[in-house]
Order: structure tokens, then sequence, then C-alpha cells
């Protein structure tokens, strides 16, 4: 896939962990998650809590960008996954945690935050362009290796996501809520061809209300 024309929309970007400049180290394992010295902005009541969540705020943290983008707020993290939870949108089990469910989360969204949200269980990489033309964001299932073009190839597709808000030059335009500092996070660039190594196929196109 090729594009002549450059389309990126100016969205703001949050990582999943409140401290974007130590993704490297905690995915790495080099620091704990509990160790973020901003924890706190996160709306967690203790470290461990937002540890615990932390890894699995990829969902929420593309939500955040969204509402910052179109209604100005970035409500804390924590507060967003509890109501994602209580949405369905994650599913607890002890210490398991299923989810993002797509469309609970959809329809969370739309009632929750006034956007247009719909999931696509089934969405083809050569229509994202067109909702990124059309003012849309695209969520999209990917492997988390996605913040590593060079690295070996992935073992399967999906099981993170990340927030396409551009078209430009061969190339998709991502926020990545895991991305690396510098590298991989805000407005980081998937060349077409490689998308489909780490793309699940399926996403949740977000709008302003009334839109798709």
């Amino acid at each position: 896939m090729t594009t002549t024309a450059e389309l990126i929309h100016q969205v703001p970007y949050y990582s999943q962990w409140e401290s974007p400049g130590l993704v490297r180290e905690i995915i790495g394992g080099q620091l704990s998650a509990a160790d973020d010295p901003l924890w706190g902005q996160s709306g967690a009541t203790t470290p461990e809590e937002y540890e615990y969540w932390s890894w699995r705020l990829c969902g929420v943290a593309c939500l955040r960008m969204a509402l910052d983008y179109w209604w100005g707020l970035a409500p804390p993290p924590i507060t967003l996954a509890g109501e994602c939870l209580d949405a369905g949108a994650y599913v607890r089990k002890g210490e398991l945690l299923e989810g993002l469910i797509h469309a609970p989360f959809a329809a969370y969204v739309s009632g929750r935050w006034g956007l247009a949200a719909r999931s696509r269980p089934e969405l083809p990489a050569a229509e994202i362009p067109g909702h990124l033309a059309a003012g849309e964001l695209v969520m999209l299932s990917v492997h988390p290796a996605v913040r590593m073009l060079g690295a070996a190839e992935p073992p399967r597709r999906g099981g993170h996501l990340v927030l396409a808000v551009g078209d430009a030059a061969g190339d998709l335009v991502i926020h990545n809520p895991s991305g690396f500092a510098g590298e991989s996070q805000e407005f980081a660039r998937v060349p077409w061809p490689d998308l489909s190594r780490f793309y699940a196929g399926r996403g949740i196109v977000l709008g302003p209300h009334g839109s798709g």
C-alpha cells in the first residue's frame, strides 16, 4: 500500500506507564513498574495496584489520547480501567484479567464519552487510510513487537493495541502506548508492507459523535 499525500492527526500521546521515558527499562525488567516515580498520577491507590494495571492499559491509553484530542480531557488511567471493568470490557478472574474486549469497550466509549466507537472484528488494513481521511482514529490489534520493526518475526499477531493517527509517505503513523521513548512512541512510522507481520486484522474505529 502506498500513498502520495500526508495526513497526520495531531493527537496527544499517552503511554500506558506514567513515565514514558522509563518504558524500555520497565519492559526489559530493569525497573519494576511499581517503582515508576509518577505512579501516583495514574489514579491508583498503591504502587502495586499501578503495577498490576499498567501492563494492561494499552487500550485505555489509546482512549485517553482520543478523549484529549476531541474533548480536551484525559482522565486518570486507573479510573478509566475501573469503568471498563464495570462495563464488561475487562473481565477479572482472580489475578487474571481478560480484555480489552472490543464490543463492550466500544459500547462503553459511546455511552460514557459520547464518541462514535465501532468494534470491527474484521478490519482490513486497506480500509484504515479511509477512516483516517474521514477524520477518525483507529485502535489496531497488533503484536507488541511492533515497537521494534527490526526484531525477529513475532510468534503471532495481535495482543496489544496502538492508535493509528496518520497515513504518510507509504507509512502507517501510530501512537504506541508501549513504545520506546525517542524511537517508537508517538508518531511512530510502520511501513504498510510491514504491518501484516503484526496486525491481527481487527480494531476499533473512533470518531467524534455523529461520525461513521
